[in-house]
């Protein structure tokens, strides 16, 4: 493959974690740097948390890059990967985690809400693929972050279920054209979890749908951001060179349907309109 920079075994490691100022982001930017990445902080707007994660991974020892970019944005994509070339010189792992949509009824989905949808999160994938590989070698790692809505029907979770399960074939397809260069593409797809955005979606009923996804679940318990950040962790380390193309579902072993959990459903439904994610 031309213009693919070779990653020295055994050196500094450098990450770039897409949406990475919050939430599920956040914890896989510090559990990189814990293990010995450097790391690319990315954000669309939240420029201050993303410096505060920057700091954090800092306080680990390890080097730290914010760069602001919209993954809609293909100059802003190319731009990115500019500053990180010339801070790293290279990327070895890189986590696409930046997701946004309109949680709404499908009949109430309006053209800018599909096209923005599959823009950031289908669209990016293949852009900030299409921008990493030039700068990864051999032992580079791809992780794309799905979500249980991928294969489970959640209210008003319909168009960003659809753009995760895109995602998650193309990793399938990312990984035999990219295996033969060293490099593995994943995704993980995380069950019920802890995280501020999370809250933010759930508002009163966080509570409940938390009591509801820990029932339902086969170890009786509710997913951390930790639990989701290890995972990934793991996928990047080179105990996973021979796992490729693959979606590593994290969700405790969920055991039912959750669109055919009436008490669910019906909770979900009194705040899952017009909320977004990123």
């Amino acid at each position: 493959m031309e213009n693919v920079m070779t990653t020295t075994p055994g050196g500094d490691r450098v990450a770039l974690v897409t949406g990475a100022s919050r939430g599920l982001g956040r914890e896989i930017s510090v559990h990189l740097a814990r293990s010995g990445h450097d790391v690319v902080v990315n954000c669309r707007r939240n420029l201050d948390h993303a410096e505060e994660v920057a700091d954090e991974v800092r306080a680990l020892g390890r080097r730290a890059l914010v760069v602001q970019a919209d993954v809609e944005d293909e100059a802003a994509v190319t731009d990115m990967f500019a500053q990180v070339e010339q801070e790293f010189g290279r990327v070895d792992v890189l986590v696409a985690n930046a997701a946004a949509t309109a949680f709404k009824p499908m009949l109430e989905l309006s053209d800018a809400n599909v096209a923005r949808t599959l823009n950031l999160v289908v669209g990016g994938f293949v852009r900030l693929i299409r921008a990493t590989v030039p700068l990864m070698g051999p032992g580079g790692r791809i992780v794309g972050i799905s979500g249980i809505d991928s294969f489970r029907y959640m209210p008003g979770h319909g168009l960003l279920g659809a753009a995760k399960a895109a995602m998650e074939s193309l990793v399938r397809s990312y990984a035999v054209e990219l295996g033969q260069a060293g490099i593995t593409v994943n995704s993980v797809c995380p069950g019920g979890f802890e995280t501020a955005s999370s809250k933010i979606w759930g508002g009163s009923e966080f509570e409940f749908l938390k009591e509801r996804f820990t029932a339902q679940s086969a170890v009786k318990d509710f997913g951390t951001v930790d639990d989701m950040a290890c995972t990934v962790d793991f996928l990047v380390s080179p105990g996973a060179r021979f796992l490729t193309g693959q979606t590593i579902v994290v969700d405790g072993g969920l055991t039912a349907n959750l669109g055919e959990l009436d008490a669910l459903n019906s909770a979900t439904r009194k705040f899952a309109n017009g909320m977004a994610l990123s």
